[in-house]
């Protein structure tokens, strides 16, 4: 075994804080659900859980119960990006939690009948989700907005996908999440640089080198025209709406600009999307439009949930409004407030230790521009009202855009097909497809 000091040092992330007995770490991967192989959707995800459950080869019963006896939280969460098991430990306890953390990544058993039953408990899960018409809706929506491209795909997989996924398959991406090379290490709360290094090193001691993982995944293509879906399931008074198209990249020039725009459109509950919909209509109590962002370009979608019979007309509404958008663009008064309103909800993303280290570790792990979350706030202050029609009249989608929507299709499909203007192509699935 190499000894700390004659290994490549990993990448360690430190934000210090003496307030409370606490030491936060993430152990992050840019190794996501993108590196699923097709047919094997899911993996990722299940590998990651698999191997915090059988660290060093035991039981999870017995992990759990030290990880209780230690004052510890010990979860994986996987994106399609990025991999990253993330805990909390009182200070006390920081040693043998950072051995703990070194067996999951360096001596995980994956024993073939924890598989088993993690595989069932994920199906569960799938089964269970069919009860959540909005996550039908964010799942429908992503499947068919990145149609073909590795963005689609469910980050949790489907039950067939789980059945094909052995315990090879396991072990092959075990070995994957836990290149040394390609890990980030994170430490927040009561806890100072030197110390850190050094626990980091212990980490990945036993860990192979590699080389650097590359996410050579295409920029997402959106298909052209209005296309919409419709979610089928029996007996829904209430929709789910989800509308959108390809929208922004961190590296965009217009990227700040923006998301200030979006955030008058409909970033907030007092947002222009909110006041139409839910205060002046009352047709969904909230009504939002969101850009996230990725190593690739993310999609613009908007959301409402109205009953059934308002669905049509709110739609419609969407569409009006967004053209709107990109040809008259937002006022100097809206503006200045969403200047104000995004400067002052800042300080709640950087308020405690873990966040900020937590901004760190996003912009490494999702390849964001340098200073992305450092220079913010400054980015904000130079917008102009000009960056901001531009950016809103060249990067919102209008006739390039996706409508999906979870709902009884005998009881909406005719309205919704007569509320889209040059809608090309209506698809009807049922909610219980694909599971």
């Amino acid at each position: 075994m190499n000894a700390p000091s004659e290994i490549s040092r990993p990448k360690v992330l430190i934000e210090t804080s003496h307030d409370l007995p606490l030491v936060s770490i993430s152990v992050g991967s840019k190794s996501g659900s993108i590196f699923d192989p097709e047919g094997l959707e899911g993996l990722t995800r299940l590998s990651g859980r698999l191997m915090r459950r059988t660290a060093a080869g035991r039981d999870p019963q017995d992990i759990d119960a030290q990880i209780d006896a230690l004052g510890a939280s010990l979860s994986v969460d996987v994106s399609p990006s990025a991999a990253a098991l993330q805990g909390t430990v009182i200070r006390r306890s920081l040693e043998p939690f950072v051995s703990l953390v070194a067996d999951v990544f360096a001596r995980p058993g994956l024993a073939e009948d924890e598989l088993g039953r993690l595989r069932r408990e994920t199906e569960a899960d799938l089964v269970e989700a069919l009860d959540d018409d909005r996550g039908l809706a964010r799942r429908w929506f992503r499947k068919k907005m990145f149609d073909g491209h590795p963005y689609g795909r469910p980050v949790s997989g489907v039950s067939e996908s789980l059945k094909r996924i052995t315990q090879s398959d396991v072990a092959a991406c075990a070995r994957r999440l836990g290149e040394r090379d390609g890990l980030f290490i994170a430490f927040s709360g009561d806890i100072e640089g030197a110390e850190a290094e050094e626990l980091a090193a212990r980490i990945v001691a036993e860990l192979p080198a590699s080389t650097k993982i590359e996410d050579t995944t295409p920029e997402p293509v959106m298909r052209p025209g209005r296309r919409l879906v419709i979610v089928d399931k029996p007996e829904r008074s209430q929709t789910q709406i989800l509308i959108g198209g390809l929208g922004t990249h961190a590296a965009d020039a217009d990227h700040t600009a923006l998301l200030v725009g979006n955030t008058i459109f409909g970033g907030t509950f007092t947002a222009r999307m909110t006041q139409e919909v839910r205060s002046k209509r009352g047709w969904s109590y909230g009504a939002y439009s969101s850009l996230p962002i990725d190593r690739r370009r993310q999609a613009f979608s908007m959301w409402t949930f109205p009953k059934a019979e308002d669905a049509a007309p709110c739609i419609a509404l969407q569409i009006e409004m967004l053209s709107a958008l990109r040809a008259k663009g937002v006022t100097k008064k809206e503006l200045s407030w969403a200047k104000r309103y995004l400067t002052r909800s800042h300080a709640f993303t950087v308020d405690t230790p873990s966040k900020r280290v937590g901004l760190t570790l996003d912009a490494a792990l999702y390849d964001l521009p340098d200073g992305y979350y450092d220079d913010y706030l400054n980015r904000i202050a130079k917008t102009t009202l000009d960056d901001v029609n531009r950016a809103l009249s060249a990067r919102l989608p209008e006739q390039d855009l996706l409508f999906v929507v979870v709902g009884t299709a005998a009881d909406i499909r005719s309205n919704l097909e007569a509320a889209i203007p040059n809608l090309e192509e209506t698809e009807v699935v049922r909610f219980d497809q694909e599971v």
